[in-house]
């Protein structure tokens, strides 16, 4: 495998824990990959991401650091406060898209400094056009880092939580993950492939992007940058439609899981993205697509600041 340069910002192995009342309650082994506790602001999935693509920034001598996302992306805010710890100064240009108060992660970023420009467009294009008009405008060396920093190198990173999993001491029937741009569905997919053959990894969509063939082109890019020889199929490779009334507005499914999880375990999932993804894990148990034997782990990707965000609308 190839060796692709990378920073050190997480804490890393994330644990692995059973969900004993969840498991009992759907009547198959449940358990949490804690990949909310990567150590950098309210942790996330998006740092394992970012470990590459910041070194990627830093090694073409970027000062100025871009991304996108909603109005509450915890990827922006994971991307700022990353940046900012290497010494890049980050700009966030986000959809109105969601809740622009200054709540959630709003309120982290105003934390943090943050510059924050929002765009009224439904095409990122726009956006990736706005970046580099500003970082002409500044005239100093800007990397650009997309939506949920899901391309070939942000993949990697969850190549590399695969193969954390597959060391962990217990062989998983099914991975589940929340799916909002691709990358950590397309790394775990990927990893699986490599480390863990005969487990199945699910995405749960929560928004309506073609991920049947976002996926697979991701993970064919993270396949070259690492240099391995697998064939991409779509064999244990399954896509569910979690996304409900529309993407980054909570559903009634999606609410309930999370109100499952505060009160069985006392653990907290986001409305935009984790709760939605395990409420399609609680529907796929009760409709018996999973046996009592499997062990099945759910991603827990972060995103708490959300759910501050979201309270705002009841």
């Amino acid at each position: 495998m190839n060796k692709i340069g990378k920073v050190n910002l997480g804490v890393f192995p994330t644990p692995v824990q059973k969900l004993e009342n969840i498991s009992a309650i759907l009547k198959t082994n449940v358990y949490i990959k804690r990949d909310d506790l990567t150590g950098i602001g309210l942790g996330g999935n998006k740092i394992r991401k970012l470990e590459y693509l910041l070194a990627d920034a830093k090694a073409q001598g970027a000062q100025i650091v871009f991304t996108t996302g909603g109005a509450q992306s915890n990827h922006a805010m994971l991307t700022a406060a990353c940046a900012n710890k290497l010494g890049m100064r980050p700009i966030l240009i986000l959809k109105n898209r969601g809740v622009t108060k200054p709540l959630g992660n709003l309120l982290l970023e105003s934390l943090m400094g943050t510059e924050v420009i929002f765009m009224d467009t439904g095409d990122y294009a726009d956006i990736y056009e706005e970046m580099d008009r500003i970082g002409r405008r500044e005239g100093v060396p800007y990397y650009k880092i997309p939506c949920g920093g899901s391309n070939a190198l942000g993949t990697c990173g969850y190549v590399d939580c695969a193969r954390e999993i597959s060391g962990q001491g217990i062989h998983f029937d099914s991975i589940v993950c929340a799916e909002g741009s691709g990358g950590t569905m397309a790394g775990l997919a990927l990893g699986a492939k490599l480390y863990m053959p005969g487990t199945s990894v699910y995405g749960m969509m929560v928004d309506t992007d073609p991920f049947d063939q976002i996926t697979p082109e991701l993970m064919r890019g993270a396949k070259e940058l690492l240099g391995v020889d697998i064939e991409i199929t779509p064999d244990g490779v399954f896509y569910q439609d979690v996304c409900g009334p529309g993407y980054a507005i909570p559903s009634q499914e999606g609410n309930a899981a999370i109100s499952m999880m505060a009160k069985e375990e006392g653990l907290f999932l986001d409305p935009v993205y984790t709760g939605k993804a395990f409420g399609g894990l609680i529907k796929m148990a009760r409709e018996g697509a999973f046996r009592e034997t499997d062990n099945v782990l759910f991603v827990h990707t972060g995103g708490a600041g959300g759910l501050f965000a979201v309270l705002d609308q009841s």
